[in-house]
């Protein structure tokens, strides 16, 4: 009798069976090397980038830190001495900034420069709505083209230049009493920049005419940026032209209109080109604004202090009129 052996047969080794346990070990630990080499290269990468972007951005804030920051910690330092900008300096704490509430000139330069935000804010704003608004409804051609270009011209000339060229205008004889005599109101005529109730508004209206074009250039592209499908859709439901602009277009201009009111506000209230080259704040004080008053107390009354004490509050107020309408834009967002 014979015994019949059988035979298992083993399966053959895989490589992972075959591979000595120090071999995975040494494999994990290069794998491990090569992600701890990887990530110094990643790390110098984006150091090398910041470092680029830093170069970039140097030369701006080299600029910005000169002409800006240095300048302004040095007026509040100035705004708390009496100085006359080449002798010994005397503190006077806070005597400065008193002053400039209780002196009736610098108030009234306060005063009159609130009221030019209705000549350079309200004016401007409200003359580009309408504009962009019609110009929108023209078919697109050389008239279009040629209006846009019109009322852009005034913001492109130099506000000295458009300053000298408007108060020839309102001389005696100049252009806009010409044309009240040619339509029959000479009786309306006069020197318009000599008289204390005349001059101010001339002047104003001179800032209007000039913020009138950027108003309505960006007012007319944030026009093209609505969906059209609404005005449609506003058409559908039967809606007028004024029901139509007051529930689109408006609405879809809110933050245009807030940072046009923050461009003309600002320029209002730190107005000084125009009325320097027209009536140097004359007759009197009635176009007498915080820019003037600050170039006459430093250059021509030698009060360094009280020029920089009010240069500070007129910083101040231009925040506080400015801030509250950017606070009021993002709330409605």
């Amino acid at each position: 009798m014979t015994n019949d052996v059988r035979t298992h047969e083993n399966p053959k080794p895989t490589a992972a069976a075959l591979r000595r346990p120090d071999e995975g070990a040494h494999a994990a630990g290069v794998g491990t090397s090569a992600r701890r080499r990887g990530r110094p290269s990643v790390q110098r990468s984006a150091r090398h980038r910041l470092a680029i972007g830093w170069l970039f951005v140097l030369p701006a804030l080299a600029f910005f830190g000169t002409f800006v920051i240095y300048p302004l910690i040095t007026a509040v330092q100035y705004s708390f001495y009496r100085w006359n900008g080449i002798g010994a300096s005397t503190w006077v704490g806070v005597d400065n900034y008193v002053r400039v509430f209780t002196d009736p000139e610098l108030l009234i330069s306060i005063v009159n420069a609130l009221i030019l935000i209705v000549f350079f804010t309200v004016i401007p704003v409200a003359s580009g709505l309408a504009l962009a608004t019609l110009i929108r409804t023209m078919r697109p051609g050389p008239f279009a083209t040629v209006a846009r270009t019109v009322l852009f011209l005034p913001q492109i000339i130099p506000l000295v230049a458009a300053g000298i060229a408007w108060s020839w205008m309102y001389a005696q004889t100049g252009t806009v009493n010409t044309l009240l005599d040619s339509v029959g109101l000479g009786f309306l005529a006069r020197s318009w920049l000599a008289g204390f109730g005349t001059a101010l508004p001339a002047v104003g209206l001179i800032g209007s005419w000039v913020l009138t074009g950027l108003c309505t250039i960006l007012l007319l592209t944030g026009i093209g940026k609505i969906d059209t499908s609404l005005y449609e859709a506003a058409r559908l439901d039967g809606a007028g032209w004024w029901r139509e602009f007051v529930t689109v277009t408006l609405p879809g201009l809110r933050q245009e209109i807030a940072v046009l009111v923050t461009i003309t506000v600002i320029a209002a209230l730190s107005s000084f080109d125009i009325i320097y080259t027209t009536t140097k704040g004359g007759p009197g004080t009635s176009t007498l604004v915080p820019g003037i008053s600050i170039f006459r107390l430093a250059f021509t009354q030698s009060e360094v202090g009280l020029a920089s004490a009010f240069g500070i509050i007129l910083l101040a107020l231009v925040l506080l009129a400015v801030l509250p309408i950017q606070l009021l834009a993002r709330e409605r967002d």
